[in-house]
């Protein structure tokens, strides 16, 4: 438990809260960050102008959040960029299986109290889960 932080878990997860109930309320759009990409690779008209500030947003606050509190995002690698690419291919391959994201399903689609996203939240937290436990255990980190 050495990076136990509850108190800007806290504000992280009112801020992600925040931003998702404000899009829905004001845009009536779901804050699925992999939809909200998706939309701006495959852009249609009209369409585009509110998540390229959406993800603009993403980037300057995360930006912003490193120049204001630069310890708070200093990080060790523990993996090998080739495992890293993999394990950002997975999520990329079940975010298009799963129908969206993290974020998308977890945050949005929970709240909403939406079947399709609690099958979907429940899967890929038991998955991620196994996953952790396959890779330590397993595979002792050599990846």
């Amino acid at each position: 438990m050495e990076n136990f932080t509850p108190i800007a878990s806290l504000i992280g997860g009112m801020l992600i809260g925040l931003s998702a109930a404000t899009l829905l309320y004001f845009q009536g759009r779901i804050a699925g960050i992999s939809g909200i990409v998706g939309g701006l690779l495959q852009p249609r008209q009209g369409d585009t102008g509110w998540r390229a500030a959406f993800v603009l947003a993403l980037l300057l606050g995360g930006v912003g959040g490193a120049f204001i509190l630069p310890n708070a995002f200093e990080m060790r690698l523990e993996r090998s960029l080739g495992a890293l690419v993999v394990a950002g291919l997975l999520v990329g391959f079940g975010t298009r299986l799963g129908s969206g994201c993290t974020s998308g399903h977890g945050v949005c689609g929970v709240s909403r109290i939406s079947k399709r996203s609690l099958v979907a939240t429940l899967t890929f937290m038991a998955l991620g889960a196994l996953t952790a436990f396959g890779v330590g255990r397993f595979l002792g980190g050599a990846l």
